[in-house]
């Protein structure tokens, strides 16, 4: 039986992770400041919450003393909170993921960092290799913080990883969603699942042809715990992500019909939806033969799927 400890494990990805090791029998601790995380997303879980800042030196360093691999997801979420709070995203991102690196290395603990598909920046041919090229747009523009800061996570790690040897991995997730993902901070589905039920317009910014692929955050999780157990995957960066390209407009119009609703969809220019400085990138496609070819693993729910378990969730939640 391995102990595990989740940083950001009360948050929408930590917790069914947490879940996931708990329930093959794996010790399983959290650390999490509750700040979007939520108690509730641990209920049911066998897993310990300890709550704190994963920036807390001496806490971070007590934790990692009694864990066999450390999964870090203690970041910033969503776009809107990355927008609104550039500060704090980069704060944050980077100062959790320097101390417990610092930790991780000073017992030589496996390292699974996750990161985003949003280092890939505004490239717009896809689907995009682990080796590709990152380019982000300027400083002046808060829409790039994020990505900005989880690269930065990425070059740590493999700092680390090159100077003193830490075993660690990379895992850059492609729109990770599924039952529970809040709309607070932004989240595309739960906002449209939400808007359909209620027989609102659906709200899709831009010209809605910006496309995407989804994940399920069950396969996410599973993939994460794969990459986290094969000590022969070492100092890689690995996407995780889904295979159904589909444009925003197109994905609130299937949303709608498996709602079986009459909403509207309703275009905002992203500079009403956030700023004048707003960017966005038109394809954020996933190549993921390199997770499959380490580990045996790809995320296989489809789309409809997907779609259908959110919005029974969402159907009990606005009940």
């Amino acid at each position: 039986m391995s102990h595990a400890l989740v940083t950001g494990g009360a948050g929408f990805v930590g917790s069914h992770l947490a879940r996931h090791l708990s329930e093959r029998g794996d010790r399983v601790t959290v650390l999490d400041d509750l700040s979007t995380g939520r108690r509730t997303n641990l209920d049911g879980v066998e897993a310990r919450l300890v709550e704190g800042d994963a920036r807390n030196v001496a806490l971070v360093r007590e934790l990692v003393e009694e864990a066999d691999v450390v999964y870090h997801l203690a970041s910033a979420v969503g776009v809107r909170l990355v927008v609104e709070n550039p500060v704090e995203t980069i704060e944050n991102s980077v100062g959790s993921a320097s101390v417990v690196l610092r930790a991780a290395a000073e017992r030589g603990v496996r390292f699974v960092l996750t990161s985003t598909s949003e280092v890939y920046g505004k490239r717009s041919q896809g689907p995009f290799l682990e080796t590709d090229d990152i380019r982000l747009g300027d400083p002046t523009r808060p829409r790039w913080a994020y990505a900005c800061s989880k690269a930065l996570d990425e070059w740590l790690t493999m700092a680390w990883h090159r100077e003193a040897a830490l075993p660690v991995v990379v895992a850059r997730l492609f729109n990770t969603v599924g039952p529970g993902q809040l709309a607070d901070y932004g989240m595309v589905l739960p906002r449209f699942v939400r808007a359909a039920l209620r027989g609102e317009p659906l709200q899709v910014h831009g010209d809605g042809r910006q496309t995407r692929t989804f994940t399920h955050v069950r396969d996410a999780a599973a993939s994460l715990v794969a990459l986290g157990d094969d000590r022969t995957i070492d100092g890689e960066i690995v996407n995780v992500g889904g295979w159904e390209e589909v444009s925003i407009a197109d994905l609130a119009r299937r949303v709608v019909e498996r709602c079986e609703s009459n909403s509207d969809l309703l275009l905002v220019p992203y500079a009403e939806a956030f700023d004048s400085s707003f960017e966005d990138m038109q394809r954020r496609i996933p190549d993921v033969s390199k997770l499959e070819r380490l580990t045996g693993e790809r995320p296989r729910t489809t789309l409809d799927a997907i779609l259908d378990d959110v919005i029974a969730w969402e159907r009990v939640a606005l009940s």
